[in-house]
């Protein structure tokens, strides 16, 4: 028994922890692209009213990651993962049960709570205590998450008829995981693991200090820009492809799934190259393969739909290296702070880019958003690459 008490057991099961949080992150998070078309029409609603499930997360996962440094420090990170994962789970329930449009709303304020505390703080322990390979693939775990929602719910539509039973589904998951943070949170504070072994250097630039440096902000803007791409690609396709191009449920269902599957399968796969590649050229390829991708798609030729797999790899290793590069070109000192900045910026996007999409779909139809994805596409590389030009300068 007390060998399994060993140092290096206790961070491999921390790691396999933090695994298991990242899928749940991406679980609920991408049911909504499925089930949008079903919902809108369950409560009468118009295209742009998704905007309210966007908002209500993004605002309350950017409080969440801007305050999740003194969650850590009041419940420690394994009672956090617990508490928030229990949030999740209980917005999906509540998104199963809501009788009417403004619960089914208000619960987006949940997803977003538990949401921002798990990315904040699981983002900040892995960058300090793992490597560039292992961030990859703790980014791939929410991609299965990701992957796992869309199939889901697909299957629920198909089968039961009921976007109602895909939330519970997802819910239920989303319950015995927390369970499984609660039973584990006392490993977090295992001696030699714990996140507050450089706090004397962190505490040496403060929160209004690190926002004076331009990086930090050309990097919260990288990460706005992302998360609004990666979002807005992966809940409208499956509105696009079926209510503009006249693809079934099943066949949209299944290219969504694959474009999630795609960003996780492709930080698992870069997890292996990136140390040979680097990161900064593997970031600049990237973000060229989700160019192309994103025009592919917008092109609308008979093949287009499978471009979602290309903009999915394209997209797969961006949020991991740029969070790995966050320390070695911010420093430490500043990246503690950064990081929780980054977060809440990338939710931002996530919630303000896609919900103007929905406001674009309506005035101009919904083929208008797949020139927005490319757009927000060609805006990440040409920010990447003046960052780049910056580096060199320094």
């Amino acid at each position: 028994m007390q060998a399994t008490n060993t140092p290096s057991f206790t961070r491999r099961l921390l790691l396999v922890t933090a695994y298991l949080g990242f899928i749940s992150l991406g679980l609920p998070d991408t049911l909504i692209g499925v089930a949008w078309p079903s919902v809108r029409d369950f409560f009468g609603r118009q295209q742009s009213d998704i905007a309210w499930i966007f908002f209500g997360a993004g605002a309350s996962y950017f409080v969440s990651g801007l305050l999740t440094g003194k969650l850590l420090k009041s419940f420690g990170i394994g009672l956090l993962l617990g508490g928030s994962s229990l949030l999740v789970a209980a917005s999906a329930l509540g998104y199963s049960a809501a009788p009417a449009w403004i619960f089914f709303a208000a619960c987006a304020l949940l997803h977003g709570l538990g949401s921002g505390a798990i990315d904040a703080a699981l983002n900040h322990y892995v960058a300090n205590h793992f490597s560039p390979r292992h961030m990859n693939w703790l980014h791939a775990c929410y991609g299965i998450g990701a992957t796992l929602g869309p199939l889901i719910m697909t299957s629920m539509l198909v089968s039961l008829g009921s976007w109602r039973a895909g939330y519970a589904t997802v819910g239920t998951l989303l319950l015995i995981l927390t369970g499984l943070f609660i039973y584990t949170r006392k490993l977090w504070d295992t001696p030699g693991e714990t996140t507050t072994s450089n706090s004397d250097t962190e505490a040496s630039v403060s929160m209004l200090g690190a926002l004076k440096h331009g990086g930090v902000w050309a990097h919260m803007l990288l990460f706005f820009i992302y998360t609004g791409l990666e979002v807005t690609a992966g809940q409208w396709s499956f509105t696009v492809m079926t209510e503009a191009r006249g693809m079934t449920k099943e066949t949209a269902g299944m290219w969504v799934t694959i474009y999630w599957a795609s960003i996780a399968t492709g930080r698992v796969a870069f997890g292996f190259i990136i140390e040979w590649l680097g990161i900064d050229l593997l970031l600049r390829l990237s973000m060229l393969a989700a160019v192309l991708g994103t025009a592919l798609f917008a092109a609308n030729l008979p093949f287009s739909a499978g471009a979602l797999s290309l903009v999915g790899l394209g997209l797969a290793s961006i949020y991991p290296c740029l969070m790995t590069r966050t320390p070695q070109r911010l420093g430490k000192a500043r990246a503690a702070h950064a990081i929780g900045f980054q977060v809440s910026a990338a939710m931002v996007g996530a919630a303000a880019l896609p919900s103007a999409c929905g406001w674009l779909a309506q005035s101009r139809g919904l083929e208008a958003v797949t020139l927005a994805t490319t757009t927000m596409a060609v805006g990440l590389l040409l920010v990447h690459e003046a960052l780049l030009k910056f580096d060199h300068r320094v």
